[in-house]
């Protein structure tokens, strides 16, 4: 028996869920890639079609056929009317940047499966770590699409991507050693970048080209004046078209992040084949797989920052800013917060004892693990914020009213005491949301 046959024979099923979802999203990227470029493009040709109609329009003859002449009408109306059908359509059904966010949903679930049969090949749990990886990145693509996750069933071959006559291509079900994942990830990766950059190079210099020959071609026309100014119009339409398909593609920022993954990757290939065959140990193995999937998963972040208004996840990012808010207001009164968190520790631990005593009873060697006892660590951690967010507030009053004591303390408030004054003492009183009465 081969080893492809004990491969496929010893497939873990998590992996076949996760890529199955991979490629679900990845498919799914691909499929509204194509008709929200499509429709771009063919805004952006009807445009130039609606400046060369009018010219015609202008240009033909009152003696010429009256059909040709209904026609060009016809067309000079309908090129613009179209087109900003399309762009209407587009906006509403296209331009939210779908295939954008399933593209870094895809490439997540990717990172995480080479992380599982690499560095937790090894972990006894790694398949619990596994499916709430899948599940969390499967609800970040579902926000970031608006709460409308529509998906068609993947029915082909498993990696999507893999050619068994190739002896370089990834399987996808096996655990990795040092070798397989520099072929498998490294070297793939690299080479396809590499293919990448040469692609989109050739594009943006095309483009280039013509924005070039088209402002030429415009202040010749301009120059030799006469009948030929009317065509200035249609060159600058041609110049403005490629111009905008080209920050539309964003080839600038794609090139340069892409050229910088090369040189990254190149360096990790350069190292593990200057090492020799004893001096690849796991640590290096391990360095090797962290290195690689922290590049790939950052140039995939930079990629989606790049076109960030497609996306525009405010909700997230408003999220995230709230957090960081929160986190320095905790540190910011460390000595009182320490107090109260060992008394919600102390707290927290009596009550899930208390109250779980038997569930837990019987999970004892599952909580035993790193997984499940990371999971408490951050429970414990939450119970610890939402309580100490409620005590922060009287610990505030508190000190707003020694403030103001401290402030007046010279100041002897009875009857006689000047309006001005007690007005002003009154103003300094910290205000709350509290209902009055």
């Amino acid at each position: 028996r081969n080893n492809m046959d004990v491969k496929v024979q010893n497939k873990i099923p998590i992996l076949n869920v996760a890529w199955t979802r991979y490629a679900q999203l990845d498919s799914g990227s691909s499929a509204r890639a194509r008709p929200h470029y499509l429709l771009r493009r063919w805004i952006a040709i009807l445009g130039v079609l609606a400046t060369l109609f009018v010219i015609l329009t202008q240009l033909y003859p009152e003696n010429g056929s009256e059909i040709v002449a209904v026609l060009l009408k016809v067309l000079l109306v309908g090129a613009p009317i179209l087109a900003s059908g399309l762009a209407v359509f587009t906006n509403k059904f296209h331009g939210r940047g779908e295939h954008l966010v399933m593209r870094a949903g895809a490439e997540e679930i990717k990172k995480e499966i080479f992380i599982f049969r690499t560095i937790l090949a090894n972990i006894p749990n790694r398949r619990t770590w596994l499916e709430k990886r899948l599940t969390t990145i499967q609800r970040q693509v579902f926000r970031g699409l608006g709460g409308e996750l529509v998906l068609d069933r993947y029915t082909g071959q498993l990696p999507p991507y893999y050619d068994s006559k190739n002896p370089e291509s990834d399987p996808g079900f096996n655990d990795l050693t040092g070798n397989e994942y520099f072929i498998y990830r490294v070297q793939d990766q690299l080479a396809w970048h590499i293919k990448k950059v040469k692609r989109y190079q050739r594009i943006r210099m095309r483009l280039q080209t013509f924005i070039i020959l088209s402002g030429v071609a415009s202040a010749i026309l301009a120059a030799l004046g006469g009948g030929f100014t009317l065509w200035v119009a249609f060159t600058a339409s041609l110049s403005a078209a490629f111009i905008g398909w080209q920050e539309l593609r964003n080839l600038d920022s794609v090139v340069q992040n892409f050229s910088k993954v090369v040189m990254e990757l190149m360096f990790i290939y350069d190292h593990w084949n200057s090492l020799e065959q004893e001096e690849r140990t796991p640590v290096e193995f391990f360095r090797m797989v962290k290195l690689t999937e922290h590049i790939l998963w950052n140039q995939n972040i930079a990629y989606i920052k790049s076109i960030q208004d497609a996306l525009a996840d405010s909700e997230l990012e408003e999220a995230d800013l709230v957090d960081q808010v929160l986190k320095q207001s905790v540190e910011a009164d460390a000595k009182f917060k320490k107090y109260l968190q060992h008394s919600v520790v102390d707290f927290t631990q009596e009550a899930i004892t208390e109250t779980y005593q038997i569930p837990m009873g019987s999970l004892a060697e599952e909580a035993s693990s790193d997984i499940v006892q990371a999971e408490l660590k951050a429970m414990k951690e939450g119970a610890k914020k939402v309580i100490e967010s409620k005590i922060q507030r009287p610990s505030k009053l508190r000190g707003s009213l020694d403030e103001i004591a401290e402030e007046f303390a010279d100041v002897d408030v009875s009857g006689d005491t000047p309006s001005d004054v007690l007005n002003k003492i009154i103003s300094r009183f910290p205000k709350t949301n509290d209902m009055k009465g």
